[in-house]
């Protein structure tokens, strides 16, 4: 997996959203042991501390646990996987509803074009 870091965001916290995207849609399955922190930190070409930070943000929101000696772990409760996901999306949301309004869309319209373009893109017309 290639990593491309932001400048205007914490790597930690970059590292700890690419994870969290990681399990909410399923690469990284409930239950399933996570890559230990050095692996991710040379993927990433970070510093394991900066790793370690992320994962522990991680099961502090109960998407990871850690099993002493054997690593980290996906929760088994897809319970808190599937309100992460939401929580993502909700996030996803307003980005994108504050970037439409930036441009003169209210919400009423935006979801019309979010219509029309469901339509089209399910006939395969962009």
């Amino acid at each position: 997996m290639t990593w491309v870091f932001r400048p205007d965001t914490p790597i930690y916290l970059q590292l700890q959203e690419r994870i969290k995207l990681s399990i909410v849609s399923g690469k990284y399955p409930p239950g399933e042991k996570l890559p230990a922190v050095r692996d991710f930190a040379v993927d990433a070409a970070v510093n394991p501390n900066t790793v370690q930070k992320a994962l522990a943000e991680l099961e502090r929101e109960g998407l990871v646990h850690a099993q002493r000696t054997s690593g980290r772990f996906v929760t088994d409760d897809t319970a808190v996987i599937q309100r992460s996901k939401n929580e993502l999306a909700m996030a996803l949301i307003r980005e994108f509803l504050g970037k439409m309004a930036a441009v003169g869309y209210g919400a009423a319209e935006t979801a019309a074009l979010i219509s029309a373009s469901g339509g089209a893109q399910e006939r395969g017309v962009e």
